[in-house]
C-alpha cells in the first residue's frame, strides 16, 4: 500500500501543486518579466490539470454528488478569500469587486459550464440526460439567491446607489449562507439520489464500476494536493493579472473585462472536469459543478464580503446594472426551459452558450 502511494505522490499529479505552490512563493508580490509570465502561465496550466484529476480520485472514492461538491466548494473557498485580500488592498475602486466577480462566476457556470456539458453530451449521446428535480432545485436556488444578493440592492431606498443598508447587507448574507446550506443537505443526504448521474439508457449510477475506487489514504493525500493545486491556481492567477491588465488596457478595454479572465482562471478546474464528466454520459455530475459553483460562489462570497465590510472602508456595490440583469433573467428562463424535459440537445446547449457569449461582448464593449 506504501508503494503504490509513494508513486502517486511523485506522479507528475502530485509533484506539480507543490512545485507551483514554491513558484507562487517566490513570484509573489513581484513584478514578472515576459520570462516569468509565460512560466508562471504553464505551471497555471499544470496545477489547472493536477487539481482536475486529484478531484476526480475524490469523487471515485466518495461517489457522487459528493465529488462535484468537493471540488466546487474548495475552489470557492480559496476564491473568496481572493476576493476579500483584492478588497483590502484595492480601497474605494475594489467596491464592486465582489459583484463583478459573483456574476461573472454566476454567468460562467450557469451558461458556460452548463452549455458546453449539454453540447458535448448530446453531440456524443443524441441527447443530454440529466435528472430535472435535482437540477431544477439547484437552478431555483441560484436564481433566488442571486436576486437577493445582485438584485435587490439596486432597488433598495434606504442608502444612494445600487448598495445595501447595513440590516439588508446581514439578511441577505444570512439568506444567501442558509439557503445554501439547505442546498448541500438536500444534494448530499436527504435527496441524494436526485443528483446521482443518469445515462442516456436510463440507468442510474450511484457508483463507477469500472475501477477500484482508491484508498481512504490515497484519498486524503488527493484531497491534501487538490488543496495545493487550488491555492497554486488562484494564486498564480494573481501574480498574472498584472500582465492581463496591461494587455486588457494596451488593448483600449474596460477593466470588467480582467475580472472575467480572472473568473475563467479560476473557474478552469470545474470546467475541464465538466466536459470529461459529459463525455462519460455523466452530464448530471457536469451540472451539478456548474451549478453547484454558481450558488457556492453566491452562498459564500455575499456572506464573506458582508463579514468584511465590517472593517473595509469605502462602499460595498452588489447591485447589477440594466444589461446584466436582462441576462440574469434570461438565464433563469432558458435554464427553466432547458431543466423542465431532463433532456437537452445542442440547440438548449448553443442558447446557453450564446448567452455566455453577449455578456462577454457587452463587458467588452458596454
Amino acid at each position: 500500500m506504501i508503494a503504490p502511494l509513494r508513486s502517486a505522490v511523485l506522479h507528475w499529479t502530485g509533484v506539480l501543486p507543490v512545485a507551483a505552490v514554491v513558484l507562487l512563493a517566490l513570484t509573489w508580490g513581484r513584478s514578472l518579466p515576459v520570462a516569468l509570465v509565460v512560466l508562471v502561465s504553464v505551471f497555471l496550466a499544470g496545477a489547472v490539470l493536477a487539481a482536475v484529476h486529484h478531484a476526480e480520485v475524490i469523487a471515485h472514492r466518495v461517489g457522487e454528488p459528493f465529488g462535484s461538491l468537493v471540488l466546487a466548494v474548495a475552489v470557492t473557498v480559496i476564491e473568496v478569500a481572493l476576493i476579500v485580500t483584492l478588497m483590502v488592498d484595492g480601497g474605494d475602486k475594489s467596491a464592486a469587486l465582489a459583484r463583478d466577480t459573483v456574476f461573472a462566476a454566476v454567468m460562467i457556470t450557469t451558461n458556460g459550464i452548463v452549455g458546453l456539458s449539454l453540447l458535448i453530451g448530446s453531440l456524443k449521446h443524441k441527447v443530454a440526460v440529466f435528472n430535472a428535480e435535482g437540477t431544477g432545485a439547484a437552478l431555483a436556488t441560484v436564481a433566488t439567491v442571486a436576486g437577493l444578493s445582485l438584485v435587490l440592492p439596486t432597488f433598495t431606498t434606504s442608502t444612494p446607489g445600487p448598495r445595501f443598508s447595513p440590516p439588508q447587507l446581514v439578511f441577505a448574507a444570512l439568506a444567501a449562507l442558509a439557503l445554501y446550506g439547505l442546498f448541500v443537505a438536500t444534494q448530499t443526504v436527504r435527496h441524494r439520489d436526485y443528483f446521482l448521474p443518469v445515462t442516456t439508457a436510463g440507468e442510474v449510477i450511484d457508483s463507477e464500476d469500472h475501477a477500484e475506487p482508491p484508498t481512504a489514504r490515497g484519498a486524503l493525500v488527493s484531497l491534501g494536493l487538490l488543496a495545493l493545486a487550488l491555492i497554486a491556481v488562484v494564486g498564480l492567477a494573481k501574480a498574472v493579472s498584472p500582465a492581463i491588465e496591461s494587455a486588457v488596457a494596451a488593448a483600449g478595454l474596460p477593466s470588467s473585462v480582467v475580472g472575467i479572465v480572472i473568473a475563467l482562471l479560476v473557474l478552469l478546474p470545474e470546467t475541464i472536469a465538466a466536459v470529461r464528466a459529459a463525455r462519460r454520459d455523466r452530464v448530471q455530475t457536469s451540472l451539478n459543478l456548474g451549478l453547484g459553483s454558481a450558488m457556492a460562489s453566491i452562498g459564500l462570497t455575499i456572506p464573506a464580503v458582508a463579514l468584511a465590510s465590517i472593517w473595509l472602508k469605502g462602499p460595498l456595490i452588489l447591485g447589477l446594472g440594466a444589461s446584466h440583469m436582462v441576462l440574469l433573467a434570461l438565464t433563469v428562463v432558458v435554464g427553466d426551459l432547458t431543466v423542465v424535459p431532463g433532456r437537452a440537445t445542442p440547440l438548449q446547449a448553443c442558447v446557453h452558450l450564446a448567452l455566455l457569449a453577449a455578456y462577454i461582448v457587452l463587458a467588452v464593449s458596454p
